[in-house]
């Protein structure tokens, strides 16, 4: 019951039963949208990473996830440590298949799911029951589509004209926004109009200055001409006047003709306003610091620190979360989810400047959560040998209740508790 009642809900809603790309099944209504916005651009993934805003917005999140470590760790009663040894770990850290390192393949994947709503990526698995590879799908080419005839899900793969069917345990399906739980919806097909209309400005300005940065114009004769001098006169205009290298040209204007401009210029038009807006709007949609796509109008060193801050937390956390429990759920054994899960490490985003680490390093230092091994980890530097006390934690032994002190007493007790630790006069050392 519970299922028609999802079923019924996914049909009436959300899907339409039609025929997309030779394959029959469900397909999201925006799929089925206009290619071209109204200013008459065509607006696809293909065409919209050509402009500068949304190419620059992608690369930004793909190469900031690409880049992070991400790791495979076992569960242990007193914390965690990398379970290197697992058949996963290689895959998600070092190389998904023979042909890709980590970091090449998750910079496909997210670009894919930040064009298309979805990335996919086929699931290799070996003969001792664990993943191989992983090899990426293209998402105009893959569709999950449920099968009500035995209830299921698949995934049907369109590749040299032939379909491939894969079952769910087979994909590797990471999706972003959408309605009906099977895939995510395109973000260049839900905010067409406001990408074409920054793709037209782009192609404004380019034949504006094409044209020699002179608007377009009438030429106006005194008398009547036929067709053919009309066409003459104009290829000839053009020829002389129009384009780059005619930009400085002297026209000569004979029997009677005179010309008007009737395009707007680019400050009239309020261009380059336009433009910043386009950019800013591109930064709505990808949730993309101003400053990350080189509008620095309005930004400061103060600001800009906080925006990575908040680009971090609230733009490539959800990415990594999603990509952290697909992977848990598809490539993971059932027995294997009670021990390990894997997991990015965004601390590398999160680094401040020289002096507030140490400061930081400084309080955990003298609190006694950090030794000087992990500070040295923190900073990509070798470990001081455990002999020579590189991981003993210490605490400040200056330290004393506040009773003592109201007393009249000198904390002499806290410091014959210390005496008897070997070790700096002013540390309390713990292993």
């Amino acid at each position: 019951m519970a299922f028609e009642r999802i079923k019924k809900f996914i049909e009436n809603r959300f899907l339409i039963n039609t025929s997309y790309s030779g394959l029959t099944g469900n397909v999201d209504v925006l799929s089925m949208s206009p290619p071209t916005s109204s200013t008459g651009m065509i607006v696809n993934e293909n065409t919209a990473i050509q402009n500068t805003g949304v190419s620059a917005a992608v690369r930004i999140i793909a190469e900031s996830i690409s880049s992070l470590p991400f790791n495979l760790y076992q569960r242990e009663s007193k914390g965690r440590k990398l379970a290197v040894n697992h058949p996963v770990y290689p895959l998600i850290h070092d190389s998904p298949n023979p042909f890709m390192t980590s970091m090449v393949f998750w910079e496909l994947m997210i670009s894919h799911i930040l064009l298309w709503g979805n990335c996919f990526a086929e699931i290799e698995w070996g003969a001792d029951g664990y993943p191989k590879a992983l090899w990426p799908l293209r998402p105009d080419t893959c569709f999950p589509y449920v099968n009500y005839e035995n209830n299921s899900l698949e995934y049907r793969v369109s590749f040299n004209g032939e379909i491939k069917v894969l079952k769910p345990y087979q994909v590797l399906h990471i999706y972003g926004l959408g309605f009906d739980g099977l895939r995510g919806y395109s973000p260049i097909k839900i905010h067409a109009e406001s990408i074409g209309l920054s793709m037209a400005i782009e192609k404004f300005g380019a034949e504006y200055f094409g044209n020699g940065g002179k608007p377009s114009g009438i030429l106006e004769h005194p008398g009547t001409l036929s067709k053919t001098a009309k066409d003459n006169l104009r290829d000839g205009w053009n020829q002389t006047h129009v384009g780059l290298e005619n930009s400085h040209r002297i026209a000569i204007l004979e029997e009677g003709l005179t010309y008007k401009q009737i395009g707007l210029p680019p400050e009239d038009s309020q261009f380059l306003e336009t433009r910043k807006f386009q950019i800013a709007e591109i930064s709505r949609i990808y949730r993309v610091p101003l400053h990350m796509l080189g509008e620095l109008d309005r930004s400061t060193n103060n600001n800009i620190e906080h925006q990575s801050i908040d680009f971090v937390k609230h733009t490539i956390r959800p990415w990594v979360v999603k990509i952290e429990q697909a992977i848990n759920m598809k490539m993971l054994t059932p027995r294997d989810k009670k021990k390990y899960y894997s997991e990015f490490n965004v601390d590398a985003l999160l680094r401040g400047d020289l002096k507030s680490r140490y400061e930081s390093y400084q309080i955990g230092r003298q609190n006694g959560w950090l030794s000087g091994n992990d500070i040295r980890f923190q900073e990509n530097q070798d470990p001081i040998p455990k002999e020579e006390g590189g991981d003993v934690y210490m605490v400040n032994s200056a330290m004393v209740p506040i009773k003592t002190l109201m007393e009249g007493g000198d904390g002499s007790e806290s410091g014959k508790a210390n005496s008897n630790i070997s070790g700096p006069t002013d540390s309390t050392i713990t292993e």
